[in-house]
């Protein structure tokens, strides 16, 4: 067996469970993972190579030929479309001298593109070789492009200085910036480290869930289930062992404000899991983190090891005997419908992300058979700032439905964008005036799978009543072509990152994707509208959130942007396929030198 695999596979005890870290380790080492590797990984695991191909195949960062000694990733989001990305790939592609989704012939250099890597407020951005490189220009590509020629290590590529705080820690040193527009309760970082677990070790599991339901906190990943009732279930579920996970995989293009939380306040983060660990009697947590925020990772490890050295993770916490808690973070791979809580349970088990039918839930039997909680890193910080001040005082916040406060990533045409805390129901309206947004045109409101919506309905409150979100806002000004922009642009990428499990979601979005471009080609009748809002009807039997939601940008975009398409169509015509037969046989016949017989 080659070294690198042996000791890679020696590092994570030879368990099939972790072959995700595996896959990533080794890509990182070699650039690919090959048939032969392969092989290797599956003996040294005893498991199938089948096992290991599932796996390999799933996630966009694993590779089975060599991405080059430096692998860039551009990202191609709406908003890096928006802020001149196809200004910077033709850039790369000129100083590279190969095409995206190549390696150049010398295998130096390999340019390949991805969905959303969480730098909206700073875009266009790349990921090369795990770091990420914010607001590209022609001039800097080329220069990034002349130090990799040269060999430079990919931490001497930094020309400008690093980001705002702890970018500019030493285990980071990131040209990232946070972008905290406004702090509310939740970002204010007001807790002394540790405080809260001290004052929980003295209480009762029961109490700390009792105070949590009576804060009325909903879970902030965008589904909104009761945080309080979701840890009871957990600890009333029997199980010798039980587990918290953080959901740290924020794939939802538009959504940023996680990574602001992990840089800055991951010593809030952990104590939150720590608070539900001791809550529901789970001894192990696991932070859940997308790949795109690997350059985080020395960071966050150094914040977890701080915290065990203070007696604030690990056994006997606090002086509590039966307090015993432990993190490790996991890794995506790149994988979108990782963000769905059973997606993300089989990813950390070293399979392929696809959502499990459901009973049970993942409360019952989730990581391992375990019960496990799945909370966003949103919930997870508020939930210590709801033990510090009382359920009371967070009742007291936001909406009757809507409790508390929301965290927002903000980006696209607006002078400030940037993460914002406000209460749950300030209106589209207010958050336009807040952010700088000009000549609005449209917002959309939670991410791709959220609604796009016109200024007809910018007096709606952001709150579960009315416009719930997961986070994410993108506005648009009047110059952006809603259609081609980002009403394609997003059903591309609900396309590029379904699981193919369900018939509905793999197929589906493909057909309403053909028929959007026939619209906006000009071909389309009247019935193609209405076919569009029959057929997403059909996603609605997806078994998850994604396929579920997957006919959102152009179902949300007919219903308040109609004209748009009806200025179209052909209205003469009750029927029109697009197909044109003599076009179609034009080649065959001039190769032939028949007249076509039409």
């Amino acid at each position: 067996m080659g070294t690198i695999v042996e000791t890679i596979l020696k590092k994570y005890g030879n368990d099939s469970t972790r072959l995700m870290d595996i896959l990533i380790d080794v890509q990182n080492e070699k650039s690919c993972i090959s048939d032969i590797t392969v092989k290797e990984i599956a003996n040294g695991l005893n498991i199938s190579m089948a096992d290991v191909e599932q796996t390999l195949s799933f996630y966009h960062f694993f590779s089975k030929t060599p991405t080059g000694k430096y692998t860039v990733y551009l990202n191609d989001s709406v908003v890096a479309f928006m802020m001149g990305r196809e200004k910077i790939a033709k850039a790369f592609e000129e100083a590279v001298e190969c095409k995206f989704g190549e390696v150049s012939p010398d295998g130096l250099i390999g340019l390949f593109n991805t969905s959303c890597i969480g730098m909206n407020d700073q875009e266009p951005a790349a990921i090369i070789n795990n770091r990420v490189f914010t607001k590209l220009t022609p001039f800097r590509v080329k220069e990034l492009v002349k130090d990799m020629k040269a060999g430079k290590n990919i931490n001497e590529m930094f020309s400008a200085s690093t980001g705002d705080g702890n970018n500019s820690h030493e285990l980071v040193h990131s040209v990232v910036n946070n972008n905290i527009r406004k702090e509310g309760p939740v970002l204010k970082d007001d807790i002394a480290q540790g405080e809260i677990i001290e004052k929980i070790s003295k209480m009762d599991p029961e109490d700390v869930i009792n105070e949590i339901k009576d804060s009325n906190i909903r879970g902030r990943g965008g589904a909104g289930f009761p945080t309080g009732l979701k840890w009871e279930f957990c600890r009333r579920a029997a199980g010798d062992q039980k587990y918290i996970f953080c959901n740290a995989d924020e794939g939802e293009p538009g959504t940023f404000k996680d990574r602001v939380m992990l840089t800055e306040r991951a010593e809030l983060l952990f104590e939150g899991m720590a608070l539900a660990g001791y809550a529901v009697g789970a001894t192990q947590g696991i932070l859940y983190l997308r790949y795109e925020y690997k350059y985080l990772q020395e960071y966050l490890e150094d914040v977890i090891k701080r915290a065990e050295e203070a007696g604030l993770l690990g056994r006997n916490i606090a002086g509590n005997k039966k307090f015993e808690f432990n993190i490790r973070i996991q890794f995506g791979a790149g994988a979108y419908v990782c963000g769905e809580e059973s997606a993300l349970i089989e990813s950390a088990e070293g399979k392929r992300g696809e959502p499990r039918d459901r009973p049970p839930f993942p409360v019952e039997k989730g990581y391992l058979e375990y019960p496990t909680v799945v909370n966003n890193v949103e919930t997870l910080c508020s939930a210590v700032k709801i033990m510090k001040y009382g359920s009371e005082w967070y009742r007291g916040l936001g909406t009757l439905e809507s409790r508390g406060t929301k965290v927002l990533s903000i980006s696209g045409d607006c002078f400030h964008p940037g993460v914002y805390e406000i209460e749950w129901g300030f209106t589209i309206n207010d958050i336009l005036d807040m952010v700088g947004g000009f000549d609005v045109q449209a917002v959309q409101v939670g991410g791709p799978s959220g609604t796009l919506i016109a200024p007809n309905e910018f007096d709606r409150i952001l709150g579960y009543e009315d416009l719930a979100t997961g986070g994410s806002l993108i506005i648009f000004n009047q110059n952006r072509k809603l259609l081609k922009d980002v009403v394609l642009n997003f059903t591309d990428f609900f396309i590029e990152e379904s699981c193919g499990s369900c018939s509905t979601c793999r197929i589906m979005p493909v057909v309403m994707r053909d028929k959007l471009v026939k619209i906006m080609d000009g071909i389309g009748v009247a019935k193609d509208i209405d076919d569009l809002f029959e057929w997403g009807e059909i996603l609605k039997a997806s078994r998850c959130g994604l396929g579920q939601t997957a006919c959102n940008p152009i179902v949300s975009s007919i219903n308040n942007f109609r004209d748009l398409y009806t200025s179209q169509i052909k209205t003469a015509k009750d029927y029109e396929t697009g197909f044109d037969l003599n076009l179609a046989v034009q080649e065959a016949c001039e190769a032939t030198n028949r007249v076509p017989n039409i």
